[in-house]
């Protein structure tokens, strides 16, 4: 029974477990979709979600508190500018979980957390792809007149 268990302690200190989740829930906001296993993104989902809910409303006392929580300013902005407006309209359930399998070295259970609206940059891919193409261009076209 789970009766008055109200975290998963993750067979951490606190101190390791505190700077476990302000890393993690850092990574989600910043890349919004991160790799890890099951029972860390059932806990970090907890966090993240508080973290957006408060976002929703912006002031300063909000800022301060998610601030307080989170290493990187420019991610709390982020937060509070760009990700809790896209869920102004969802009264919770902000984050999914997607089952991968099991790790290969220890077989733990590895999922995907990622925000419920993020979608994969299919245009961002193109234009990488493109820029690294004209860099291996540039090179060829400068390896030639040095050689003239």
């Amino acid at each position: 029974m789970k009766h008055r268990r109200g975290f998963n302690p993750l067979n951490r200190m606190a101190a390791h477990r505190k700077a476990l989740h302000r890393s993690m829930v850092t990574s989600l906001f910043r890349h919004e979709r991160i790799s890890t296993t099951k029972a860390k993104a059932l806990e970090i989902r907890r966090t993240a979600e508080k973290m957006i809910t408060r976002a929703k409303l912006d002031s300063v006392h909000n800022r301060r508190i998610v601030s307080a929580r989170l290493y990187d300013e420019g991610i709390v902005a982020k937060l509070f500018t760009d990700i809790a407006p896209r869920m102004k309209e969802r009264n919770g359930g902000y984050t999914r979980i997607l089952k991968l399998g099991e790790r290969k070295g220890d077989a733990a259970q590895m999922v995907l957390l990622e925000l419920v609206d993020y979608k994969l940059d299919a245009d961002g891919a193109e234009k990488k792809a493109g820029k690294k193409e004209a860099k291996a261009k540039e090179k060829s076209e400068k390896k030639d007149t040095k050689e003239k």
